[in-house]
């Protein structure tokens, strides 16, 4: 059969860096044999791409947001059976990832350079098409668990309110403004010593973010420090974003890290409780619990709406002890608040929900 009439192999694209989909379209589109029909940033836009393009095979990265790879791997080959080349950094972790990956039903795995990736990916691209050839015609398993007839209800793919991100610890993520450093005291004084690790904006300027922390630290039972640039959120754990920098959740492989830095103000602050928020809806989804605490203004309502939507459990302080309602009142105006809760019963609601 000439090349022309011969069909090509249809490939989806999944990877939460735009310059990593970019990178991995050009190269398989360079094989006269594939043909890329899509890309994804994260598995449920994913999804609906292998439902609508029927791809033949799927590169799959492993750090995502809202669901990782391994998780929506494991959905996926229950759900619909395809051969799944994995493409990631994390795959050389060992042989744990890899062989998880493997154990899943992925084919095959690439390993993403660590530096240099648009270069280091290009160097890649003759074993990258030939694992993505091999992938088409290989034999793919479908998971033990999965229906066993056409027409019987298979395990669903997870809509984003119910998305978590497996291997990874849950944790608190918590904002707050005026009034909020005696109502951080009351709720963190509450958390026991294994308490989910908690990341907190409290807006208050720089100088004096250290010197709160220290204090907190203290008198409560978990370890509570100013954050710096790169630290793990670890169970029993809380840090305070520095003040005058924003502060993110990241993720590093399995764990949780923040990342300190400057920015322009986000709704005339900076800590940001929206930054914060939104990074937790991003990175955390299902995994975290967003509490939102006395303030004025409206930073953090859009933020909490998000990790709600993303799938996070969030709690807002009743109005009635605030010592000023504006953000919680604005939180729930948005509809980021699943529980409003007086100020002594938010750690117990915020642990309950995390399942601690």
């Amino acid at each position: 059969m000439s090349l022309e009439g011969a069909q090509k192999t249809r490939v989806l694209v999944i990877d939460d860096s735009a310059l990593m989909r970019q990178v991995m379209t050009a190269i398989l589109s360079r094989a006269p044999s594939m043909e890329v029909v899509g890309s994804a940033a994260d598995p449920f836009i994913a999804w609906e791409k292998i439902q609508r393009l029927s791809p033949d095979v799927v590169t799959l990265d492993v750090e995502m947001p809202r669901m990782d790879g391994l998780t929506f791997l494991e959905k996926l080959m229950r759900v619909r059976p395809l051969p799944v080349v994995m493409v990631s950094s994390l795959t050389e972790r060992g042989c744990e990832i890899t062989m998880r990956a493997l154990e899943l039903g992925a084919v095959d795995f690439v390993t993403k350079p660590k530096v240099d990736v648009l270069r280091g990916t290009e160097e890649l691209a003759s074993q990258i098409i030939a694992k993505v050839a091999a992938a088409r015609i290989a034999r793919v398993r479908r998971a033990p668990g999965a229906a066993a007839a056409a027409g019987q209800a298979p395990v669903a793919v997870p809509t984003a309110a119910a998305a978590t991100i497996r291997g990874t610890h849950r944790i608190l993520a918590i904002g707050a403004s005026t009034g909020g450093t005696e109502a951080l005291r009351e709720v963190l004084e509450a958390m026991p010593p294994d308490s989910p690790g908690i990341v907190i904006v409290q807006h208050m300027p720089e100088r004096f973010t250290r010197a709160f922390a220290d204090r907190l630290n203290g008198l409560c039972r978990i370890r509570v420090k100013e954050a710096v640039d790169g630290d793990r959120v670890l169970p029993g754990h809380a840090l305070i974003a520095p003040g005058n920098l924003h502060m993110e959740l990241a993720r590093n492989g399995a764990d949780y890290r923040v990342r300190v830095y400057s920015g322009e103000a986000v709704n005339r602050h900076r800590p940001s409780v929206d930054v914060l928020f939104h990074s937790c809806a991003r990175t955390a989804g299902g995994n975290a619990v967003g509490v939102i605490l006395t303030g004025m203004g409206d930073d953090g309502a859009r933020g909490l709406a998000a990790m709600r939507s993303a799938g996070a459990r969030t709690v807002a302080q009743d109005e009635a002890p605030c010592v000023v309602c504006g953000m919680p009142k604005e939180a729930i105006a948005h509809g980021g608040a699943e529980f409003v809760e007086p100020l002594g019963q938010v750690a117990r609601t915020a642990l309950r929900l995390a399942g601690a």
